[in-house]
């Protein structure tokens, strides 16, 4: 059983810059893929970053490539998100998962943190 809750969502002007952070309970975090998905208002879910247990290895949708960071500290259990250059179209609600494999079909999910982008 992995517990997770966001941090560190926010309204802030486009060009702006935030950190989310997801703190992790369990002593197993450093087994799991960790990722960062989003949902606007109106519309689905989406993937934007995932780390591999090690860190040594990211993957970010093509929307955010350049801009966000995915990071990931197993010794404080807590994955990142570094958003730079930040978009209106950014704007949604931030979603941090743990999962043992990339199907996230038995995924861990946080509550979310929200993410608002003034123009």
């Amino acid at each position: 059983q992995v517990q997770l809750v966001e941090s560190g969502g926010g309204l802030v002007q486009a060009g702006g810059s935030l950190r989310l952070s997801c703190a992790a309970s369990g002593r197993t975090f450093s087994s799991y893929i960790m990722g960062w998905f989003r949902q606007a208002p109106g519309k689905e879910r989406e993937f934007v970053a995932v780390i591999n247990w090690s860190g040594g290895s990211t993957y970010y949708v093509d929307s955010v490539k350049g801009r966000f960071t995915i990071s990931r500290n197993n010794a404080k259990n807590t994955v990142y998100l570094q958003m730079n250059s930040l978009k209106p179209e950014d704007t949604a609600v931030y979603y941090c998962a743990a999962s043992l494999d990339s199907s996230w079909s038995d995924a861990y999910w946080g509550q979310g943190t929200q993410v608002t982008i003034s123009s």
